[in-house]
């Protein structure tokens, strides 16, 4: 079934020091969440656009949510995915069918088909770790 994924540092580095639009899958208001606070960190301290995408499709930070990456307008750089394992195979193929560039799944987030499926399509990959924790080591 091929190898499993191995994150590329110089990959890494490109998509946290280039600006760009993410779109933040399973980017909620709900405080108790985490991908509020690493959405806030890669727009106020990365320079990024953030663009919200979840099941209900609501605003946050003031930025118009979407319920799919296929109602975004534009060219989307990066898909961060805040979703469970066993649901980013999906997130994955949209990210795939739209032309996003790259795919970021969260920590603990891991889906080694979903990886070769995106690396084949000719995007960047990135998988089980967290920009908050990746920006202070480049």
């Amino acid at each position: 079934m091929g190898t499993n994924h191995v994150n590329d540092p110089a990959v890494i580095r490109r998509l946290l020091t280039n600006r760009g639009r993410w779109a933040v899958v399973g980017l909620t208001n709900n405080p108790r969440r985490v991908a509020p606070s690493v959405a806030r960190f890669l727009q106020d301290s990365l320079g990024m656009e953030i663009i919200p995408v979840s099941l209900t499709g609501e605003s946050v930070f003031g930025r118009s949510g979407y319920e799919k990456l296929a109602d975004i307008p534009g060219t989307i750089d990066v898909v961060n995915c805040f979703v469970n394992s066993q649901k980013v195979g999906d997130v994955v193929d949209q990210a795939i069918a739209v032309g996003a560039r790259a795919i970021w799944l969260q920590l603990g987030v891991i889906d080694q088909s979903a990886a070769r499926r995106a690396a084949a399509a000719g995007l960047d990959v990135v998988m089980d770790t967290c920009p908050m924790i990746e920006f202070p080591r480049i």
